[in-house]
């Protein structure tokens, strides 16, 4: 890592986005794409924004290894700080694209991958950047062990929908599925919340969840 860099110095500039930048640089949970060095993975949290998620889960199963992988370095600093104070060592917070994540990880060694309320880019033309799109989705196949699953929460009905036709259209077979999770008998894990989800709760919206398994290869 390069030299650290004092998060005070940001202040007086206003840029408070430097500031959250200068702290993602500073915490040894925290790595740029170019800075990751491969190493055995279980779950991966792929737009993680916050990364208060898998923390939560990592604070869950200290026997598991956790990534939270977010473009926004200062968002995912919110959540390496909560895991430093938790004395957690066993989740770690990447900034990278999606495209990026054959890079980032072995092939057929994950647990689980989450999808935690994705950009639905509702524009059609815009429709290849879902992180449900069947490119993503043999990307994901790919990455998954023999039992590993792709698990998906989303407030977006219309963009949950088209999620489930690309997965049954792509022969993953559905596990577990609700239109309305927290109100489900489903296990209370998939319950815990992302950052935005408690504001969309709180706003009335409803989060669909489903869990899917790769195709057999």
């Amino acid at each position: 890592m390069s030299q650290l860099l004092d998060p005070n110095d940001f202040i007086i500039t206003r840029k408070r986005k430097k500031y959250r930048f200068a702290l993602f640089a500073n915490s040894p949970l925290c790595f740029e794409f170019s800075e990751w060095a491969p190493r055995a993975v279980d779950v991966l949290e792929i737009g993680a924004g916050t990364g208060l998620f898998s923390v939560e889960l990592a604070a869950r199963h200290p026997e598991q290894t956790f990534v939270a992988l977010d473009v926004k370095g200062d968002r995912l600093q919110k959540g390496a700080r909560q895991a430093e104070v938790r004395g957690l060592s066993n989740v770690f917070f990447v900034r990278a694209r999606a495209d990026q994540l054959v890079e980032l990880v072995a092939a057929r060694s994950l647990r689980a991958i989450w999808l935690t309320f994705p950009d639905p880019f509702p524009r059609q033309r815009s429709a290849g950047r879902r992180l449900t799109h069947p490119h993503f989705l043999r990307i994901y196949a790919e990455l998954l062990c023999s039992d590993g699953k792709l698990l998906l929460k989303h407030d977006n009905f219309d963009f949950f929908c088209w999620s489930l036709e690309q997965l049954v259209a792509a022969q993953w077979l559905i596990q577990e599925l609700s239109f309305d999770l927290h109100e489900s008998n489903l296990y209370d894990e998939y319950k815990i919340k992302t950052t935005y989800e408690q504001r969309w709760l709180d706003e009335g919206r409803k989060t669909n969840f489903v869990c899917a398994k790769a195709p057999a290869r």
